[in-house]
């Protein structure tokens, strides 16, 4: 099989490798679509592991079932999760499931950006796997994981009908937010960002209003927004440096900040103790991953189109043109989520 191999955000090569055997109780999957993730491109992040395959948001279908498998069959259109938690460890049993050991030594053989991909039997067990509805497309499937992300993210940021929420950065995971956020019953969504082509996007996906950071000034602009208020919520959906200091500007006394967005490698913000916690009760809080209950809610969600996902598609690609789309998400300009799909 063909998979794409990555060893820099400029250097990801196309090769031959043996598809997966499987074995008792794991699923062969004949990936259709993987979306590139923010992550991916995250060199700092990737750089010691590499080469390796990346790509864990998927969806595709069944070409081979384990013996002992009932549930599952060939031919069947499912996403799968490549992180699955335990669900017995001290983790799991206090409502952090996204941190259990488990989930961190579970993973894709080889990963999304290859033709197939082995689900190991642990991933199975655990509930990683996601029967897709007959007219959920491929493509759109692809946003189950990142929206699992972010259901978890506003449900332990403590989310809750008639906040006003400010979210930092209008990628992928930002406009999702900004989905959620209308979904979950705020009463003012301001998103920002520097590129016009983002936020244009955000407003038209649920955003009342939006600001360029770059040509306005965001407190003074939030003030004339939420009656002269900070946001309730602050949702850091971007690792810029500038991002995460405006986040803790901008949050009301008594607010969240939300670290959603993984940052530059050693990235540290000064924190005032007395502005932020002692007088204000400010709450700073993050997430990471998500669970299978969060995945299923997130298929419901794009299946029935409460999150609209079709309209963030903006490039596909086959396999042999992954380098285009590492360069767009990289760079982060006129593009939103980008498409591979490994079969082309």
């Amino acid at each position: 099989m063909r998979v794409a191999n990555y060893y820099n955000n400029n250097d990801l090569r196309i090769e031959e490798r043996a598809t997966p055997k499987i074995a008792s109780g794991e699923l062969l999957i004949r990936v259709e679509a993987s979306g590139i993730c923010g992550t991916d491109v995250l060199e700092w992040y990737r750089q010691d592991k590499t080469p390796l395959i990346l790509g864990h948001e998927i969806a595709g279908e069944i070409t081979e079932v384990g013996s002992g498998l009932t549930q599952y069959k060939k031919g069947q259109r499912v996403s799968a999760s490549h992180h699955v938690p335990c669900g017995k460890c001290r983790y799991c049993l206090s409502g952090h499931a996204t941190v259990c050991d488990t989930l961190r030594q579970t993973h894709f053989d080889p990963g999304g950006f290859a033709e197939f991909v082995r689900l190991p039997a642990i991933n199975v067990e655990l509930g990683g796997v996601y029967p897709l509805p007959d007219n959920l497309p491929y493509d759109e499937a692809t946003f189950i994981e990142p929206l699992a992300c972010a259901l978890r993210g506003q449900k332990l940021a403590k989310m809750s009908k008639g906040k006003s929420v400010l979210v930092l950065g209008c990628g992928v995971a930002g406009i999702l937010h900004v989905q959620l956020s209308r979904l979950n019953g705020a009463s003012l969504i301001v998103a920002t960002d520097i590129v016009d082509y983002r936020l244009k996007l955000a407003k038209q996906l649920g955003a009342d209003a939006t600001i360029n950071v770059k040509r306005e000034d965001l407190p003074k602009r939030l003030g004339e927004l939420n009656k002269a208020r900070g946001a309730d919520l602050v949702i850091v959906a971007t690792g810029a440096e500038s991002a995460n200091m405006a986040a803790l500007q901008s949050v009301e006394r008594g607010g969240c900040v939300f670290f959603f967005a993984a940052t530059a490698k050693g990235l540290t913000i000064p924190l005032s103790i007395n502005d932020t916690f002692w007088r204000n009760e400010i709450t700073l809080s993050s997430s990471y991953a998500a669970t299978p209950q969060e995945h299923l809610a997130a298929r419901d969600l794009i299946h029935r189109h409460k999150i609209r996902v079709k309209e963030m598609i903006t490039h596909s690609f086959g396999l042999d043109k992954i380098q285009q789309g590492f360069q767009l998400v990289t760079k982060a300009k006129e593009s939103m989520k980008v498409i591979v799909n490994p079969q082309k």
